[in-house]
């Protein structure tokens, strides 16, 4: 998984995003930045853009076996197949000409 990291100076940050928490969530999150030794924002930014990434990563990265990769490789390499239907519907006007 790619994480990226990126540097923002207090100056840079020009958004804000409220959350509405239960007691319990904002205690529980507030504990865990504590003994991470950094403020509760910092905490909750830094973990949820892993979060994110983590999503985005799912997302994007493809993640097969070596054998079903090649299998996968093979079936881009051959030529396509004859689809009659396809040629037929390919030759005929479509309703944007």
């Amino acid at each position: 998984m790619r994480i990226i990291k990126t540097k923002t100076s207090s100056s840079a940050k020009t958004t804000k995003v409220q959350l509405r928490l239960s007691p319990a969530q904002k205690a529980v999150l507030a504990q865990a930045a504590e003994l991470r030794g950094t403020s509760l924002s910092k905490f909750m930014v830094e973990h949820a853009c892993e979060a994110a990434q983590q999503v985005l990563a799912e997302e994007v990265d493809l993640i097969i076996a070596p054998a079903k990769w090649e299998a996968f490789r093979k079936a881009l390499d051959e030529p396509p197949r004859s689809i009659p239907a396809l040629k037929k519907l390919f030759t005929q006007k479509s309703v944007f000409d």
